[in-house]
């Protein structure tokens, strides 16, 4: 009997003012939004598919994944039935709708799709009062560009109509192609739907040496791991890669279930938010811990006894030690990439292997750029975010994965690495204060006032003294970045004091959400004295804090008395 075709219906629709994509082409807000206001996902998955050429578009595969949190099914839904009324002709959807960000990232590259949407709000509380996320990847298989994010504001601005196919219904939970005939269309709409760990973990393979791991986490002097996968979209891959392929023993994963509000806790891998891996780790019985944020593409590490490796110094330490991975043995290393705001750690280690160190605004399409154009095989943000030119998204896994390289070929503990590290390169003291969920023009006025204050030039120069400790203004600014492989010019990146001394104070609001701001406060203190690499951090950054609330006002001005998050 013979199918009768989907019709393909135009739906009007008034456009929304709001829906200009923050960093990589993502629109974040509160799930009660997309839920209650008409039209608001369908509008802003419209500007994100006409954002594409339309001879691009036409018969093009895309990938489509989520974190598993509250309302991606409904949302996969919309954007199936979306894209195929827009004429892309295949879909590749991971098994439940489960795809990590950083496997997006490899299906993507791999099958040299058109791009792909994900549907997260990354670190952000999932749930009906949590957030809700769409975000958008190019060809390349990074995030969308800022010429690309401006596209879809553009169009989302002026929009009028969509296009949808409301009779078609996927299923996810079957692997295999499913085919729909559509109205008006010569070839079949296809959907593939993929094991979500598969193409991924065939990646992996390639870059690391398993045995050296399986040897780690099995061998007669094997260590103890345990990883939480923080009811995010990590579960599967953390149970399949590094409990099924790698040989640790299934009691090693924690929150391995996704859920649709990751168990109710923000899926954020820090110390505030993973309290359960840090409570185990500081029991002394694991060697190694790990935690992922609900996308799959932040992580945290900690050693024995709770020893916390902050990202700025997990980046440098991968760097130091790429001579672990096989990948970069065999591809070598051509330059490393880091967010201004993370600290100059790294820049210490690509002084003495003699590679480049490109400086960038907060966001991983500046590294994307980058690494397309062969300049640039490692890059970090100090927000938990590392990765390779294997992909173009920073990678969880990926980072415990060289981690556990660097254990198994060194055979030292975790606090013996990064004391190592320190001894060698020095020690970088580094702490990030976060105020989330400010009044955004009070935020805002914060940031103007600080920058007419710091770029005025009575301001350089002025020395600062806080107890024994005199801090001298070398030089100040709001960082802009000029890529070197395009010449286009990001202002406006974050204002920077740097002391004479190369401690550095840096504040910057954070993009990822319009209903709250959030503003950091960065602090990073350089010590080469080994005898003095025995501090807390707090106690050796309290002087540069102390200058930083004083000549911000934040507390006066938001009636705080101290940040929300501080790592």
């Amino acid at each position: 009997m013979e199918r009768t075709p989907i019709p393909v219906l135009t739906v009007q629709t008034a456009p929304y003012e709001d829906q200009r994509p923050t960093g990589g082409g993502g629109l974040r807000r509160p799930t009660a939004l997309f839920e209650s206001q008409r039209n608001y996902l369908p509008n802003f998955v419209q500007s994100l598919l006409s954002s594409v050429d339309l001879r691009d578009r036409q018969g093009c595969t895309m990938v489509v994944g989520s974190d598993g949190r509250y309302f991606s099914k409904t949302a996969i839904e919309i954007v199936v039935q979306m894209a195929a009324a827009n004429g892309i002709g295949r879909l590749i959807i991971g098994q439940n709708g489960i795809l990590s960000t950083p496997a997006v990232s490899c299906i993507i590259r791999k099958i040299k799709a058109a791009g792909g949407i994900i549907l997260t709000a990354s670190h952000s509380p999932g749930g009906p009062g949590g957030e809700f996320g769409v975000k958008f990847e190019v060809a390349n298989g990074g995030p969308a560009p800022d010429m690309v994010a401006e596209k879809i504001y553009q169009i989302s601005k002026t929009l009028e109509e969509y296009a949808i196919c409301p009779d078609l219904r996927v299923d996810l939970s079957r692997l295999g192609r499913q085919e729909f005939d559509l109205e008006n269309k010569f070839k079949p709409f296809r959907v593939e739907i993929v094991d979500s760990v598969e193409i991924y973990l065939n990646l992996l393979r390639t870059i690391f040496d398993f045995n050296a791991i399986r040897n780690l986490l099995t061998g007669p002097n094997q260590i103890k791991i345990r990883i939480d996968a923080m009811n995010g979209v990590m579960g599967p891959y953390v149970r399949r890669i590094l409990c099924d392929e790698l040989g640790a023993p299934a009691n090693s994963a924690i929150n391995c279930i996704p859920l649709e509000d990751f168990g109710g806790q923000p899926p954020d891998p820090n110390l505030t938010y993973a309290t359960a891996l840090l409570e185990a780790m500081k029991g002394g019985e694991y060697g190694f811990g790990a935690a992922f944020d609900a996308d799959g593409d932040r992580y945290m590490i900690l050693g024995q006894n709770g020893f916390f490796v902050n990202a700025s110094d997990s980046l440098a330490i991968i760097a130091a030690n790429l001579s672990c991975i096989p990948y970069f043995c065999q591809m070598g290393v051509r330059g490393f990439g880091r967010s201004m705001p993370t600290s100059t750690a790294l820049d210490k280690v690509a002084k003495v292997m003699k590679v480049p160190v490109y400086e960038t605004p907060a966001g991983w399409r500046y590294f994307s750029n980058l690494m397309d154009s062969g300049r640039c095989s490692l890059c970090g943000e100090e927000s938990f975010g590392t990765g390779s030119d294997h992909l173009r998204e920073k990678d969880g896994l990926w980072a415990v994965l060289v981690w556990l390289s660097i254990l198994a070929a060194r055979k030292q503990s975790v606090e013996e690495i990064v004391r190592d590290h320190w001894a060698k390169f020095g020690r970088h003291y580094y702490c990030r204060f976060d105020y989330e969920a400010l009044e955004p023009r009070t935020a805002y006025f914060i940031m103007r006032d600080l920058e007419a204050l710091i770029t005025d030039k009575s301001f350089s120069h002025q020395q600062f003294a806080v107890g024994n400790n005199i801090y001298s203004v070398e030089r100040t600014d709001s960082f802009e970045y000029v890529d070197p492989v395009d010449g286009t010019v990001t202002k406006r990146q974050g204002l920077r004091i740097i002391f004479s001394d190369a401690s550095r104070l840096i504040f910057r609001m954070s993009a990822s959400s319009h209903v709250r701001a959030t503003l950091r406060i960065y602090a990073e203190s350089y010590e080469k004295d080994p005898s003095q690499h025995n501090k807390e951090p707090q106690a050796v950054l309290s002087p540069l804090i102390a200058i930083a609330l004083k000549i911000s006002q934040i507390h006066e001005r938001t009636g705080r008395k101290g940040p929300t998050v501080i790592t």
